[in-house]
């Protein structure tokens, strides 16, 4: 049986020494504080916290370049996004963070909040400063919001998966349209092109007016430009595929069936399938034609069998005759 070279207590020591060696930290920012301002991107902002260690200047703000508000004396500093900088500080984070931690920041980063930038700059400023996984430190108010911001991303990431509806074109394109309170297209990228591989389907945020595309090769982003904001999730009917009423149809016709009026419970329902999803789901919409139950009950004759016999084929002759 072979061994290690290295003796038990020796490598025990070893790794020891390892885990007490302090991690590496940020550099201390001593000059004054500075707005900065960046291309709105999630690569422009890693690259304005490598300017900020840079030039050992604290954000007082960092702002989009469409949404700069400059000051009476001072305007921001514009940083240019750099990607092989944006590589070298989101590989950099994992010295302070493990991955799940990581990937926190880049959901504040497309949850839209207000402060969402500085938010990411104090979270991860602090966890290079300290000396121990911050990400259960729920004493702090910064580990606390990204905590509960990547909650709400993941529920709605979840939601987005679960409920959305394609229709189909007639030249084959199955399209949907959404309205997530949180840009979440990145995130269910991966589910939609894994799940619906054999097929052209487009996915359009209508709130951020871009979407995704995937044309049975890859997933692309994709960007429409119009006067007038959409303001219906359907599309024109010129378009959609002549079956496609008939798929509706049969989908509602299925859920009436399939649901029990005895056992409704439309609290509970609410809870799981929110009203504000109803829009993208077709059993939800207002039916075409009326609900009617299925009549294929025999009723019991008293006394008699459960159910009648069989009706007899009149292609088939009597017994005894020819």
């Amino acid at each position: 049986m072979s061994r290690s070279l290295t003796p038990y207590n020796r490598r025990k020591a070893t790794v020891a020494a390892a885990s007490a060696t302090p991690r590496p930290t940020a550099p201390a920012l001593t000059n004054a504080p500075l707005d900065y301002a960046y291309d709105g991107s999630f690569e422009g902002l890693l690259t304005v916290l490598f300017a900020v260690y840079d030039r050992k200047a604290a954000p007082n703000s960092i702002q989009p370049l469409g949404e700069v508000q400059g000051g009476l004396f001072a305007q921001p500093v514009q940083i240019d996004t750099n990607e092989a900088t944006a590589t070298r500080v989101w590989d950099g984070l994992l010295r302070h963070m493990d991955k799940e931690a990581r990937a926190r920041l880049y959901h504040v980063f497309l949850s839209e909040q207000p402060d969402r930038e500085l938010l990411v700059f104090r979270y991860a400023d602090l966890a290079m400063r300290s000396a121990r996984d911050i990400s259960e430190n729920y004493a702090d108010d910064n580990v606390r919001r990204v905590a509960h911001i990547a909650q709400q991303m993941f529920r709605e990431k979840h939601r987005m998966e679960a409920f959305v509806r394609f229709e189909k074109t007639s030249d084959n394109l199955f399209h949907a349209t959404i309205d997530p309170d949180f840009d979440v297209l990145p995130l269910i990228a991966p589910h939609f092109t894994k799940r619906y591989a054999d097929q052209r389907w487009l996915i359009f945020d209508k709130r951020r007016r871009y979407g995704l595309y995937y044309d049975l090769q890859r997933t692309d982003v994709v960007q429409f430009e119009t006067s007038t904001p959409q303001r219906s999730t359907d599309i024109s009917a010129t378009v959609l595929d002549e079956r496609e009423p008939l798929f509706k149809l049969l989908w509602q016709s299925y859920f009436d069936h399939v649901n029990i009026p005895e056992r409704k419970n439309m609290k509970l329902h609410r809870r799981h399938i929110p009203l504000r999803y109803w829009r993208y789901l077709s059993e939800k919409q207002p039916r075409e034609q009326r609900f009617q139950p299925i009549n294929n009950k025999r009723p019991v004759q008293p006394g008699g069998p459960a159910l009648p016999p069989a009706p007899s084929d009149p292609n088939d002759s009597e017994p005894g005759k020819a």
